[in-house]
């Protein structure tokens, strides 16, 4: 699914980027070479990155 469509961002591409950076959905962004545009995207996005994190830093727990 497209999370950014002025990007053609996709949710597997933004959640495998959210574990490369500490930054918020700007800054993950930027770790693809893109940038928002019109902004629209950026809750989503932020509530996709801060699940991919937590799911993460689960795994790293229960190991």
């Amino acid at each position: 699914m497209y999370i950014c469509i002025c990007n053609a961002i996709r949710e597997d591409d933004l959640r495998k980027a959210a574990l490369g950076t500490g930054g918020d959905a700007e800054a993950t962004y930027a770790t693809l070479g893109k940038r928002p545009n019109c902004g629209q995207c950026l809750g989503k996005a932020g509530e996709i990155i801060d699940q991919e994190r937590a799911l993460a830093n689960c795994e790293k727990v229960a190991v």
